[in-house]
């Protein structure tokens, strides 16, 4: 599905977030301001990508594409979901681990570091090529989190970050990675904060020129995850909610309104992380 970028509207979206979020507390000249830069936007005819069509691609045609370039801009997803899972990662003895839906590696990278034996995992051989390159000690295999490429019983630990949000219904992934736990494994999962994607449009990148392109992520509720994880026997361990924290899109639109994209984003989740224990 095709369609024309609206940045304009993107714009008026955080502007007016900014404003949701600051009427009642907020200083009257920053208020004043976001006023003034809505009128802006209004009868201007620019815009960051004015011009360009914006496409929705499946997720193995995004990250196809978006593999060569992933790891090359700051994101502020990965600004403090990688910290957290780090320091989930450091006080977990080393064994067999599994990076599920393993991207570019990035996650490998600290896995291998720490001591584990890894297997990565991820449906688009563009991206496992970046792992592959990036991590040399670790294998990769093409294959889906609902159908992992993993005998049963057979990993000490497994992580899967920001991928779930892509998917109709959690509750497969979290079958498959109960599967190939062993009893008492650790499980550490990521995802985009569902309030961060109910509030924010999914992030765009450059697919051909003179188009960008997107991969949807869907809002799967705390409770979602929750009902999964218990349905499939896993003990609670820890979860963690980590704050945006910056850097804005560079390039993008939002650098453009850099006072109202910071106040609209102050304070919100940008991850969610859970520890939890497979049954013994």
């Amino acid at each position: 599905m095709a369609g024309e970028a609206r940045v304009r509207e993107l714009m008026m979206g955080i502007e007016g977030l900014a404003l949701l979020r600051n009427a009642i507390d907020g200083d009257e000249e920053f208020l004043t301001a976001r006023v003034a830069e809505m009128r802006k936007i209004i009868d201007s005819a620019d815009g960051v990508g004015a011009g360009e069509t914006l496409a929705e691609l499946d997720a193995a045609t995004g990250y196809a594409a978006w593999a060569s370039t992933y790891d090359s801009k700051p994101n502020f997803i990965l600004a403090v979901e990688e910290p957290a899972v780090e320091s989930l990662l450091a006080r977990i003895p080393p064994g067999s681990a599994l990076d599920a839906a393993c991207g570019t590696g990035r996650h490998a990278v600290t896995l291998i570091r720490y001591g584990h034996e890894v297997i990565g995992v991820d449906q688009s051989p563009e991206m496992l090529t970046q792992a592959a390159a990036k991590v040399p000690e670790a294998q990769f295999r093409v294959g889906d989190v609902t159908t992992l490429p993993i005998p049963d019983a057979s990993l000490d630990l497994v992580l899967c970050a920001l991928a779930l949000s892509h998917l109709h219904d959690v509750g497969e992934a979290i079958a498959e990675f109960r599967r190939v736990l062993r009893p008492g494994g650790r499980l550490i999962v990521t995802d985009v904060h569902p309030i961060m994607v109910l509030l924010t449009a999914p992030t765009i990148f450059a697919y051909k020129p003179g188009e960008l392109a997107f991969v949807r992520v869907r809002p799967h509720q705390v409770s979602d995850h929750l009902t999964a994880f218990a349905t499939h026997g896993f003990s609670f361990i820890s979860c963690h909610e980590p704050l945006y924290a910056g850097p804005l899109p560079p390039g993008g639109y939002e650098e453009r309104i850099p006072d109202a994209a910071r106040a609209a984003w102050a304070g919100i989740p940008s991850a969610i992380i859970y520890e939890m224990r497979a049954p013994a």
